[in-house]
């Protein structure tokens, strides 16, 4: 069975998301979002809650379930929106090897 990759094509599904985080998204935008959240768990990022509805930080799962996150000092989101933001540009980088298309205007 042949396993759905990121390609050029996708690139549009990248200021999808930064525009609008939550609610709903584009059968291809959450073909993307599959992907990402569906790789195995080892160095995956995630947001840590620092202060609920206040503050978030960034983190990266480890290879087994039960170890500790590995926090990424010295990144703090003050809205989740922001972290989310972040956390998907970082799952795109880890998954083609380059930064989302700066044309999003999002950073």
């Amino acid at each position: 069975m042949a396993r759905y990759r990121i390609t050029p094509e996708d690139e549009a599904f990248v200021a999808e998301f930064l525009s609008r985080p939550f609610g709903y998204k584009s059968p291809g935008l959450q073909r993307v979002l599959n992907l990402m959240r569906g790789q195995g768990p080892e160095g995956k990022y995630v947001l840590i809650v620092r202060e609920p509805y206040r503050r978030w930080g960034l983190g990266r799962l480890p290879a087994r379930r039960g170890d500790p996150i590995a926090e990424i000092a010295g990144i703090e989101y003050l809205s989740l929106a922001e972290g989310e933001r972040d956390v998907f540009l970082r799952r795109w980088r880890d998954l083609t090897g380059s930064d989302a298309p700066a044309s999003t205007g999002e950073a």
